[in-house]
Order: C-alpha cells, then structure tokens, then sequence
C-alpha cells in the first residue's frame, strides 16, 4: 500500500493544494524519465519498500499515454493487481495471468500455453505495431523457475525488437518493467540482470519518506544518477517531494560504514613548518653545488691526493680503444 506522508511534532509540514499539484506534475516527469529510454527497466525493492506501486504507478502513466500495456503477472492474483485501477484503466490492460495455474495442473485450457517461457516468447512474437510496456511481476519469481542465462536471453529478446516477427512493421518502442525483489538473489543474477538493463530504479528511504535512486545508462554516454524523494497516492499518482535534511539522509549503503582512508597509515601526507624548513635546507647527494665542484677540481694544498698504479695481468684482455669515445664527455 502507498506509505502516508507525514511528520510529527515541530517538524510537520503543510502540503498546500498548490504544492500538491506542482509535486504530481514533477511526479508525472519522473515517470516519464524512467520510461523515456525503453529497453529493460529494474525496479529494485526489498521488503521494507515495496515497489509494486510504483509499478502500478509506471503502468497508469503508460496507459493513460495511449500506449499499449501487458502485463504478466507471477505472484499475486489478478484481482489483487488490477485493485486500486479504475475501469478506465483496467479496460486497457492485457494481462497474462501466471499466478492461478503456473503449472497447468488443472487441465482446464485456461494455463498459458508453454509457462512462463512461453507466454514471454509470445509477448515478443506479436503482431500488433507500436509502443509497447510489457510489466513482468516480478522477475524474482521468473528467477526461481527458469535458469538465469534463459531469462535473460529472453530479456535481451524481449527488450531489443526492431521488426515485428512476420511484419515488417517498425516497433517503436519497446520497454519491460521488471519488478525485482533484491533481497532474494545473489550477486551473480543480480549483476546479470543489472548489465541488461537501460535504467535501475532502487527504492530505499528514511522512516517517513520513500526515495528512488535512479540509475540511467544511456548509448554512447556516461550513466547519470539521480535521487528523487516522492510518495505514491491512493490513485498511483506520484508525488514528488523535496528530501529530508541532509544529516537525516541515510548512507548508500547503512552496512558498510564510510573509513577515513588517511587513518592508520605509517607515514605523514603533510610536513610541519619546521619539517619543511629543514627538507628545504638539506642538500642532496646529486646537487652539484659551486662549493663541491671547486673542492673537487681544485684540491687545496692540505689536501692530500690520491693516485691509482695498474700492473696489467698477463690475461688481461686490453682494449686500446677508448669505449668511452663515443659520449660527449
């Protein structure tokens, strides 16, 4: 169910009619950006936030676009999903019910022919031109009963058709909303599912307030990141909101705390005053100062001197060249 928005004590805020309708109409173009792309859309959720509403949410935007929307739905009934509609919009609606005999254990031809494989096979062998959302509720549930590799074959069909099978119709485009409980899968699938898809959607939040990091990946550019903080009405209508104060927000991942990488380390990354008057003070082996070269040229007469006698051996092997001549020296 859509979360309430509210706040208690000093902090509770008055949502005027005019700050409602500014929050729907910014709520109405973050839809439009998560479905802008096409392709394979992620909607990443977990048990505290729910994300089927705001597939539902996704699935109102389109039909009311004039686009047409399937829907195959997995895990719960046909009626739990098609609540919250109005007949408007449930008039609009294909929906590919997987949940009363995923199996066909009933024989009573109402099963979809092929099972979940089949009833996604078909959904990319269809006939009908234009653009198209297909929601999928949910990809967890297609994860355990079909093997990753196969699904997401499907998904890369399904999400990347440009002619009709048997029509040379152009499709203009094509985008999958999957539904995605992230809690219940592995690194491994979720990293296949994530290489596939154009946008990622994960919702997360603070008590009183649900927010959706969204993830674009666009050809030939870098992907972009955006957080957007909203609330989802009775009527799937998205709500956007500003976001809580920048101390309440919570880090991207509560449990890998953030580590000073300058901690612990055995060596100092800056110098003192006085460290850095006497590095600047020191001379160098390799500096060849005016005083060191004079001492060296011109040996006073204190100094004493040093010769070098050479007997050559009878094995020596003597170079009468020079094989230094070639330098500039």
């Amino acid at each position: 169910m859509p979360r309430p928005f509210h706040l208690d004590g000093a902090e509770q805020r008055v949502v005027t009619p005019s700050a409602r309708v500014g929050g729907t109409r910014r709520g109405l173009e973050m839809l439009e950006s998560v479905l802008a792309s096409g392709g394979l859309v992620l909607l990443r959720d977990s048990v505290e936030w729910e994300g089927r509403s705001l597939l539902k949410a996704l699935i109102k935007k389109s039909v009311l676009c004039g686009e047409q929307v399937h829907i195959l739905g997995c895990e719960v009934s046909e009626e739990e999903f098609r609540d919250g509609f109005d007949v408007s919009i449930n008039s609009q609606l294909v929906y590919h019910d997987l949940f009363r005999d995923p199996l066909n254990w009933s024989k009573t031809g109402e099963a979809l022919p092929g099972g979940a494989l089949g009833a996604l096979r078909a959904m990319y062998r269809r006939t009908d031109p234009g653009p198209v959302i297909i929601a999928l509720d949910s990809l967890s549930w297609l994860l355990l009963h079909l093997p990753c590799t196969t699904l997401c074959q499907t998904l890369h069909t399904l999400s990347h058709q440009d002619t009709c099978s048997g029509d040379s119709s152009p499709v203009e485009r094509v985008c999958v909303l999957g539904l995605l409980h992230e809690e219940l899968h592995g690194p491994g699938p979720m990293g296949a599912l994530s290489s596939l898809a154009q946008t990622e959607v994960t919702l997360s939040g603070t008590a009183s307030q649900t927010s959706a990091h969204i993830l674009y990946r666009r050809p030939r550019q870098r992907p972009t990141h955006k957080i957007q903080w909203f609330s989802i009405l009775p009527d799937f209508s998205v709500d956007l909101q500003g976001g809580p104060p920048l101390e309440s927000q919570p880090y991207p991942d509560p449990d890998t705390p953030l580590v000073d990488p300058t901690t612990h380390l055995t060596f100092n990354l800056r110098l003192s005053k006085k460290e850095k008057e006497a590095k600047d003070s020191l001379t160098l082996p390799f500096q060849f100062s005016s005083e060191k070269q004079q001492a060296l040229l011109c040996p006073g007469s204190g100094q004493a001197t040093s010769h070098i006698f050479y007997e050559p051996d009878a094995y020596d092997d003597l170079d009468q060249e020079d094989p230094d001549d070639d330098l500039d020296i």
